[in-house]
């Protein structure tokens, strides 16, 4: 969802947020105490997701270097009246192609063609995660 501060709405079934949790007992994240935290509020799992006032929500933990960048990097915005963060659009961009699924290639496409950014942050960032290949190969397909 992050996408739609930068183009036209696309196609989604839920909200990613990811975020930064301390590691537990044996050096892994556990998303149990946020999960339990929201259904005592009475917000029920559906799927992977949580449905928080009428939105399916997954929650992801930051759990790779770009992310953790990404998210130390994010913006401060409002959507409607709620403060929010929001990932820059280089690091979405980093994110899609790093991930490397059919609907991550369509919507970098997609994201490319339609929002505004950065090309030499871009450039920088893929650049340190490795990705910069990987960006030269799936540019030569476009």
């Amino acid at each position: 969802m992050g996408a739609i501060f930068y183009m036209e709405p696309i196609l989604t079934y839920h909200l990613d947020i990811f975020v930064q949790l301390p590691l537990g007992p044996g050096g892994l994240t556990t998303l149990a105490p946020v999960y339990e935290y929201l259904r005592s509020r009475g917000y029920a799992d559906e799927q992977e997701c949580i449905v928080i006032e009428g939105v399916p929500v997954q929650i992801l933990p930051a759990y790779n270097p770009l992310i953790e960048e990404a998210l130390a990097e994010a913006r401060e915005t409002l959507f409607e009246q709620t403060p929010t963060r929001i990932l820059r659009a280089e690091h979405l961009l980093a994110i899609m192609l790093q991930t490397g699924r059919d609907k991550d290639r369509q919507r970098l496409a997609a994201f490319v063609s339609e929002a505004t950014f950065d090309e030499r942050y871009l450039t920088e960032i893929l650049e340190r995660h490795g990705l910069t290949t990987r960006w030269q190969q799936w540019r030569k397909t476009q």
